[in-house]
């Protein structure tokens, strides 16, 4: 029996509004950055992340020209989906990508304190990394038989 998602499924599952860990290779070619991050996805389209321009995430990802994302199910079974590849393009972050990012992982209320608080980062501070997913590894256990006799 195969735990691997399919197509729809792991592009469904990784469209869902879950935290993401962000996993970039370092410059010595041994060790990652690996940091919690949002991010935005939408079936057959690219990954976006935001994060500080100057930033050790935006650093490391300029210089590899890749990253990848991990995210999971919260609770039982396990189901994940992890996803990599190539930097396709780097720009300002735009304040409506930004408010729809912080809607996308915040109540309405602490979405608009949170903008409100970082609101110096409207201003050129932020960059917003798109990522053409290239490679998959997913699982998805809530398929499996809790039947002993199966």
């Amino acid at each position: 029996m195969t735990f691997a998602m399919g197509l729809l499924e792991r592009e469904a599952f990784l469209a869902e509004a879950r935290f993401g860990v962000l996993s970039v290779a370092q410059e010595d070619g041994v060790a990652t950055l690996a940091v919690p991050i949002w991010y935005a996805f939408s079936p057959g389209q690219e990954v976006v992340i935001h994060t500080h321009r100057h930033s050790r995430k935006a650093q490391l990802i300029r210089t590899t020209g890749r990253f990848g994302i991990c995210v999971q199910a919260d609770t039982p079974p396990v189901r994940y989906v992890s996803v990599e590849g190539p930097v396709t393009s780097e720009s300002d972050v735009e304040p409506g990508a930004r408010e729809a990012m912080a809607h996308r992982y915040l109540s309405p209320q602490m979405a608009r304190a949170y903008l409100k608080a970082t609101a110096e980062q409207q201003v050129g501070a932020s960059a917003a990394f798109h990522m053409r997913p290239t490679r998959w590894r997913t699982a998805n256990y809530s398929a499996m038989s809790l039947d002993p006799s199966s």
